[in-house]
């Protein structure tokens, strides 16, 4: 029998002693602004790069701990001068996201990727809403040298415009700078109508509702009626753009994480729509994919796979990823809340025994990010260019609160 109070101050405690506390202290460059993420075991900086979307994930986890947690003005203060080394230096000029910059914030690799932009949309919404709450609270309130009550303002013009390039860009996200070779084989992948379940929702409050409807409906139907597919029982990564299988090594790939955190993202659509059918759809693909994508031989969930059972060419497709196993955490735990299915709560007890004995780091504060199968540490950085101030938090967040709901049930 699991005790939902204990288990929730487990994850609580981890979170605000040990994780956040981590980022908060070791990340923010004081001197240029924005945030280090190349950080090793100890949090030691061994990299100055600056990669766009963890700069936004990073605005985006402070702002929303500020927002859900309490309003802590060292979060504000953190989240707000991160922004504005973003809205400084991350595009260029017309809200085109760079991918990476150097420490000063020159540009290092140009806006190829459609995720630095739904990051940045993500990072300035949830923030523009904790300064309307602080000027609320205290309407002189000023943040990184401007009244938060106009900053509020210009940052939701920021987020709502992004999400407007980001919309614009959902048929050809790369643009002019994707590798593909003019009428080469064309295939839409499955990232970005995830993403933008999850997008939709964080920015709610700053769309016009006709039209976040006509967004939500769009990526539910790309998620659950194009790419999962019944005949698999499971979502694929990658479809022709008629929407057919395509058997080469992208149409093959199955990114078990990948479809198990969308399936939260669903989950939170159909609670908002009032809709228990899609809540229900979710929790069924997210088992299915959790069996599926589970090592039967050492556990954990592997990293790739192939829908034909064929080799992958990613030498890590075998690897255990921490993004994967909290994610994964926070769909069967959201799952059981909302619909008490045991098979959630059985997994999740499994799951959560495989990711505090292998990615948690005793030593040191934060978690460790890579395991070869076995699930032995590979890497013992904390951060770097891939893996920053997100998934661990948001995951511990979003599991505390949902397990703090259940104790107060029981």
């Amino acid at each position: 029998m699991i005790d939902f109070k204990q288990l929730a101050e487990q994850y609580r405690s981890e979170l605000l002693d040990r994780v956040v506390p981590f980022w908060l202290n070791k990340s923010q460059d004081t001197e240029f602004g924005g945030y280090f993420t190349c950080l090793d075991r100890d949090g030691s900086v061994y990299d100055t790069d600056k990669f766009i979307w963890l700069q936004g994930r990073e605005v985006w986890m402070f702002s929303k701990l500020y927002n859900t947690v309490e309003p802590r003005q060292e979060w504000l203060d953190a989240a707000v001068q991160g922004a504005e080394f973003l809205k400084k230096h991350g595009h260029d000029g017309n809200l085109n996201w760079y991918f990476a910059l150097d420490r000063e914030g020159h540009p290092l690799v140009e806006p190829y990727n459609i995720f630095s932009y739904t990051f940045a949309t993500i990072a300035f919404g949830q923030l523009s809403i904790a300064l309307a709450t602080a000027a609320k609270a205290s309407p002189s309130l000023v943040c990184g040298g401007f009244p938060a009550a106009e900053l509020s303002t210009e940052y939701a013009s920021i987020a709502r415009r992004t999400f407007d390039i980001v919309l614009s860009k959902v048929d050809n996200p790369k643009g002019k700078w994707s590798k593909a070779s003019p009428g080469a084989r064309a295939l839409k992948t499955f990232d970005l109508p995830m993403i933008l379940c999850n997008v939709s929702l964080e920015i709610e409050s700053l769309l016009d509702p006709a039209f976040l409807q006509k967004a939500i409906d769009d990526c539910l139907h790309e998620v659950l009626d194009v790419f999962y597919r019944p005949e698999l029982g499971l979502i694929v990564e990658a479809l022709g753009k008629d929407g057919n299988l395509v058997d080469c090594f992208d149409g093959r790939k199955l990114n078990p994480g990948h479809a198990i955190e969308a399936m939260w993202f669903v989950m939170d659509l159909g609670k908002r729509l009032n809709r228990p059918e899609l809540i229900q759809k979710a929790v069924d693909i997210c088992l299915q994919e959790v069996e599926y994508g589970w090592d039967k031989e050492f556990g954990g969930i592997f990293y790739f796979m192939d829908r034909l059972g064929h080799p992958r060419h990613e030498l890590e497709w075998d690897q255990k990823l921490w993004w994967v196993h909290l994610e994964t955490l926070i769909s069967l735990i959201k799952g059981y809340q909302l619909t008490g299915d045991q098979r959630c709560l059985d997994w999740f007890q499994r799951v959560h025994d495989y990711t505090w004995t292998h990615f948690r780091d005793p030593d040191y504060p934060e978690w460790y990010g890579y395991l070869n199968r076995q699930g032995e540490v590979l890497l013992p950085l904390k951060g770097g260019k891939w893996k920053g101030c997100f998934h661990v938090p948001r995951g511990l967040l979003n599991v505390w609160k949902i397990l703090e709901d259940l104790a107060s049930r029981s």
